[in-house]
């Protein structure tokens, strides 16, 4: 199977793209990275959160609902659609216990890690969905997973 590819301008460290134990397609460190080092910058399409919910609305209707998309909230007025233009940042996974974290720099997102993460090991980051949002149930497999993908 062929993988999709990640940018090499936004990743820091050798990373690669691959079948992944959590969900689908997952991204996993191919060299060892060392604690509190920027890994790779979420990229893509800066869009409006109105167009968001339209580009939404109109995935939801025309039923493909195996379309995935690749949001991320930069602030309360603008998102990144990652799936447009995207670093392939988005394929990295949610985990309860994540290796990465998240920090917005000058209206950039960049994941750094939280830890040193051995050569192999896929990269999660802890998506941290509202809890008043739809429940999406989590499948990290975290000693300490809190069932979903949702804030408590």
């Amino acid at each position: 199977m062929k993988y999709p590819k990640l940018d090499p301008r936004f990743t820091c460290w050798r990373l690669r793209v691959g079948r992944s134990r959590i969900h689908r397609l997952g991204v996993f460190a191919a060299e060892n990275i060392p604690n509190r080092r920027k890994v790779v910058e979420y990229t893509g399409e800066r869009i409006s959160l109105s167009e968001a919910a339209k580009r939404f609305a109109k995935l939801w209707r025309s039923r493909k609902r195996n379309k995935r998309f690749y949001w991320f909230s930069l602030n309360a007025r603008w998102v990144i659609d990652g799936a447009v233009g995207g670093s392939g940042a988005g394929f990295i996974n949610h985990g309860c216990d994540p290796n990465l974290g998240t920090r917005r720099i000058r209206g950039h997102i960049f994941y750094f890690s939280r830890r040193p993460i051995r050569k192999g090991e896929e990269l999660t980051v802890d998506y941290s969905f509202s809890k008043e949002a739809v429940r999406v149930p989590c499948r990290c497999g975290a000693p300490a997973c809190r069932g979903t993908i949702n804030r408590r």
